[in-house]
């Protein structure tokens, strides 16, 4: 009841085949999900999701704990990166782990016994996970209470892959960069280069 299949999602900020962490933290794997605000029933789910959270975890808020004066997970783009295109008009989760999260990518659908079955490949190539493309994650939410800092954290289990985006950032890729470019069909020898 805390667990929530979040998809489609944006992916940014992804770092999630190798843990860094920030001066003195421990290191984390990690993603941020960026939801649209018109995708109302995924919303609502990850909204019951975090209130399931919040109930579960009462021992560790304290009992004077109250959700609308936590911090919860489920943040609004528009309001906290207002000059950043990718973030408007929708949701953003950042979520982490300890552990590497399982990765894996989409490769369409088969029939099994008369059912379909979505056929599913671990992704080991760090190029094909980027900011940018398009994604579901498996995300557990849970209580914490660390160091007086309260609130309902993002637990990232599993990252799947199911769309090329535009990458995010500013950075293209080589094709669209050189893919009109009037390039001879003979390289030049390297001493004709200088």
């Amino acid at each position: 009841m805390t667990k929530v299949k979040i998809g489609k999602a944006r992916a940014s900020y992804v770092n999630v085949f190798h843990a860094k962490g920030v001066e003195g933290a421990e290191p984390k794997y990690s993603i941020s999900l960026i939801i649209p605000k018109e995708n109302k029933a995924l919303v609502a789910q990850i909204e019951q999701a975090i209130k399931n959270a919040f109930d579960y975890g009462k021992t560790t808020l304290g009992a004077n704990a109250k959700l609308e004066k936590i911090k919860t997970p489920l943040r609004d783009g528009d309001e906290e990166r207002p000059e950043d295109e990718a973030y408007k008009n929708a949701y953003f989760i950042n979520a982490s782990c300890k552990t590497k999260p399982g990765v894996s990518v989409f490769k369409g659908t088969k029939i099994v016994d008369g059912k379909k079955q979505n056929i599913i490949e671990a992704l080991d190539d760090e190029e094909e996970m980027y900011s940018g493309c398009f994604v579901y994650a498996s995300v557990n939410f849970y209580a914490y209470n660390t160091s007086g800092n309260k609130g309902i954290a993002a637990g990232l289990n599993n990252v799947l892959k199911v769309a090329d985006g535009e990458p995010l950032g500013g950075r293209i890729s080589a094709e669209a960069d050189f893919y009109d470019m009037d390039i001879p069909e003979e390289a030049p020898a390297d001493d004709d280069m200088f």
